[in-house]
């Protein structure tokens, strides 16, 4: 067949391309055991799968890769096909008898697709260490949490940085649900009907690394939600890693001051000498971003496409695949890497959760708890007496205070200046508040060490995980070998 120039120029070179760095990999494993299996079922006899088992180990990946594509074949499948056939003779077509071009696109995609869920689980556990490390350095580090943009009462900055972690962790779950999703062979589904031929699809799955065959063979071959749950567990990431990205940008302002990047994540102006311009989390952000969108154009690409064998899941589509899951990989392990050589300014976030009354809600509880006041009337006192303090910043509180109770209760109430001094300390309220998950320390230092029980489980998991493929290649390459 003669392909039109525009053709080859346009689609078939750049597809050829992609191919070569993506799936000749998966490709050869998949020949080998396909092979492995038609020799077993004796749908291919011993000879001839030696015969085929000498060419397909013969094909050179390097050189492959570093062949250009010359429009003599359609693409990466018939270019192997043909190196193959040219060291095994015609007996090599008989590698071809039970399976098609798209069960063997969609078992590629597969194999493909769960190292880059592994890879962006990997990204995860390590910024959760990252995370965790100085969240168990700041157990009663104090700043000012924001709600509507605006100072609303102190926390620590381990209990902000546990919120983090739990979402990471809520992550792990379904990065790791998008790969049982995803670790399911469609080999043997062949062009969508299956075939007559006593395959073992379970042989198959095996020596490939996957925990089953899929189920119904036309959709093997038809359906991608399988694609979808992956881009839609890393695009629910990237949006939790992105937000809190934009916090750290904040803090790090001059404005801020919290945060202070280390060196070698900054960059200098060229014009203005006392800049230290935080462009790693910049491009942490913009990454991130890049394959939020990557991910969300997998999505519109194959929104209202037909339920089967189609372009628009195949060829064109997996290089944009491949890259949203590398630059989400790129954000999330710069965020980690960033914030491993981070300075935190402790007495700077201390100094700002003084301020502001940000603490007034614990006179109010205070109020309730031991006076007995309805919460609305303790909280009009604690609102009045913020507005009083306003007015006349001079006068001591407890006048303040008097004064205001008086007003909405009808009677004056006394508390000593050092007790209400206590009940305004950022730390004292910090530290009362030992509501499960809350920001008191003896909380969070609970809920660090379950972060890093839960994080040690799920490094083992994805070891666990990744050595479950390597049997497996190993298990094949000795089945290859035994034949």
């Amino acid at each position: 067949m003669s392909f039109a120039p525009e053709y080859v120029r346009t689609v078939l070179n750049e597809n050829f391309e992609d191919a070569k760095a993506l799936f000749l990999d998966p490709l050869l494993a998949i020949h080998g055991a396909h092979l492995v299996m038609l020799a077993e079922q004796d749908i291919v006899t011993r000879d001839d799968a030696r015969r085929i088992r000498d060419a397909v180990t013969a094909v050179c990946c390097d050189t492959v890769r570093r062949t250009p594509y010359d429009g003599t074949c359609e693409d990466l499948f018939f270019f192997v096909e043909r190196l193959i056939v040219e060291r095994a003779g015609d007996v090599a077509g008989r590698l071809h008898t039970a399976r098609s071009r798209n069960d063997i696109d969609m078992t590629m995609y597969r194999m493909r697709q769960r190292g880059f869920v592994l890879d962006l689980l990997d990204a995860t556990l390590a910024l959760r260490a990252t995370l965790g490390g100085i969240a168990a350095a700041h157990l009663e580090t104090v700043f000012p949490a924001h709600t509507h943009t605006q100072r609303a009462q102190p926390t620590t900055l381990a209990h902000y940085l546990l919120g983090v972690i739990e979402q990471l962790e809520r992550d792990g779950e379904r990065l790791r649900a998008a790969f049982a999703t995803t670790n399911r062979s469609p080999l043997g589904a062949c062009a969508i009907t299956g075939t007559a031929f006593p395959i073992d699809r379970d042989r198959t799955s095996v020596l490939l690394g996957f925990d089953g065959p899929t189920g119904n063979t036309y959709g093997s071959i038809a359906t991608v939600d399988y694609l979808l749950e992956s881009l839609s567990a890393a695009s629910v990431a990237l949006v939790g890693v992105g937000r809190v990205v934009q916090d750290l940008l904040l803090w790090g302002t001059a404005e801020f001051r919290y945060l202070r990047l280390g060196d070698g994540f900054v960059q200098v102006s060229s014009i203005m000498p006392q800049k230290r311009n935080p462009v790693a989390l910049e491009h942490a952000r913009s990454i991130g971003s890049k394959a939020l969108g990557q991910a969300t154009a997998v999505l519109l690409t194959v929104h209202n496409t037909p339920f089967g064998d189609i372009v628009d899941t195949e060829d064109d589509l997996q290089p944009l695949v491949h890259q949203a899951f590398r630059d989400a990989v790129r954000a999330v392990s710069l965020v980690a890497a960033s914030l491993q050589t981070a300075v935190f300014d402790v007495a700077e976030m201390s100094r700002r959760a003084a301020e502001g009354f940000i603490t007034v809600t614990e006179l109010a509880d205070t109020l309730t708890r031991e006076r007995g006041l309805p919460f609305a009337q303790s909280h009009a006192i604690a609102a009045g007496l913020v507005a009083a303090h306003g007015a006349a910043p001079g006068r001591p509180l407890v006048e303040h205070l008097a004064e205001v109770s008086a007003r909405v209760t009808g009677a004056a109430i006394a508390i000593e200046p050092t007790r209400l001094s206590e009940i305004l300390c950022p730390s004292h309220f910090v530290r009362i508040r030992e509501t499960l998950g809350g920001p008191a320390p003896s909380r969070t230092a609970e809920a660090v060490r379950a972060a890093d029980a839960a994080l040690a489980r799920d490094v083992a998991w994805l070891s666990a995980a990744r050595e479950r493929l390597a049997v497996a290649d190993r298990a094949r390459c000795a089945a290859l070998e035994a034949l």
